[in-house]
């Protein structure tokens, strides 16, 4: 098949929908299928054409759902995307987040080929949905399948768009976890906790994970909390300083490659995220290392591990239980081994080729129903 997979976001800067769609395509072209990606092309403007990638318009960074989003708005383009999409002739058109603008839109509204979309975000209620609900419907009816990654990423588009929904969750590279050799930095018998993730965001929880570490520290004086991603270290300062947080390490942003051997690093992997996730990489991540799991009690990070099996989920913004999950953790290594052999298991079930599988089969049912009820293609 010729296969489009489609995002909103500029497909340079990190995030979950790029890695998605970044092991969709690579699975699908070991099957042997045509796969192009389209997506912004980051600072610079116009249309970049290159081997297996279309970049479309100039990408601006605005808050969206307690982050940042790269997104482009430049629709000059149209006619351009509407020659891509005519000359290409794609089979099947995968819009990952749909209801992003513009260039989902733009695609959307120009496709001729089988329309399948895949639904990421979760949060309470979204104002954008309820203010354009009519237009959106209209764009919906163009697919032919909907996906979302997640029951709570269901839940949350249903709200304002009745319709089946396919739950096929974020996937995982085990290889890629697989008989990983910790940093040079990791030897000895210090107890570690990691967090990996953008740690300025105030829904990653990180300040409740600190004010935890002053007391895991009262336990394990040595311990010591390593933070890979992006922010400001120095925001936290003061924090540290009232709470006697001390041996905190940022690394700052690691490249995937290196990534591996961060969470080999650790004996326990912390995501004290509080809210608006819609499913938890970071989570998978960690049991496909076969680390244990201790993480906020949101409907993402539920609907991916369980409590008490590959780890420990606590309420969120609550500081003392998270200490308390840490603590019964690093001072027990047969619980720590006992959750991290289930994660391991839990993980390979959201292996990349047994997804990327479960997606073709969406697309080949979603042809079928195409052909049985046809609808008008195409946009003058």
């Amino acid at each position: 098949m010729k296969i489009a997979l489609v995002s909103p976001y500029d497909f340079a800067n990190p995030g979950g929908v790029s890695e998605h769609i970044g092991h969709l395509s690579a699975e699908f072209r070991k099957l042997g299928h045509d796969v192009t990606v389209m997506a912004p092309r980051a600072r610079k403007g116009g249309l970049e054409i290159r081997d297996g990638f279309y970049g479309i318009g100039r990408t601006f960074a605005i808050p969206s759902n307690g982050s940042t989003a790269r997104l482009t708005f430049d629709v000059t383009l149209y006619a351009a995307v509407k020659g891509v999409m005519r000359r290409e002739s794609f089979d099947v058109v995968h819009v990952h987040e749909p209801l992003v603008p513009a260039l989902p839109y733009m695609v959307l509204l120009n496709s001729q080929a089988v329309n399948v979309a895949t639904f990421h975000a979760f949060r309470s209620s979204s104002a954008l949905y309820t203010a354009f609900k009519p237009y959106m419907k209209l764009l919906l009816s163009r697919l032919d399948g909907r996906i979302a990654v997640s029951e709570p990423a269901r839940e949350f588009v249903s709200q304002y768009f009745q319709g089946p929904y396919e739950i096929i969750p974020n996937g995982i590279d085990m290889a890629r976890f697989d008989r990983v050799q910790p940093c040079p930095w990791a030897m000895g018998d210090r107890p570690r906790v990691l967090f990996v993730g953008r740690y300025n965001e105030p829904r990653k929880g990180f300040k409740y994970l600190l004010r935890a570490m002053g007391q895991v520290q009262r336990q394990f004086p040595d311990a010591q909390l390593v933070v890979v991603g992006t922010g400001k270290p120095e925001k936290f300062a003061k924090m540290m300083e009232k709470y006697a947080v001390r041996h905190v390490t940022f690394a700052g942003f690691v490249p995937p490659e290196e990534l591996p051997r961060y969470y080999a690093s650790c004996d326990v992997f912390c995501a004290p995220s509080i809210a608006r996730e819609s499913f938890g990489i970071v989570l998978l991540e960690a049991m496909a290392s076969g680390k244990p799991v201790v993480a906020g009690d949101n409907p993402g990070y539920a609907s991916v591990m369980t409590h008490g099996h590959e780890g420990m989920l606590t309420p969120p913004k609550n500081a003392q239980d998270l200490a308390l999950a840490l603590v019964r953790l690093l001072a027990d290594r047969e619980l720590r081994e006992r959750f991290g052999a289930a994660g391991r298991i839990t993980a390979q079930r959201y292996a990349w080729p047994l997804l990327a599988e479960r997606v073709l089969d969406v697309y080949d049912r979603a042809a079928r129903g195409a052909v049985l009820a046809p609808r008008q293609r195409g946009f003058a």
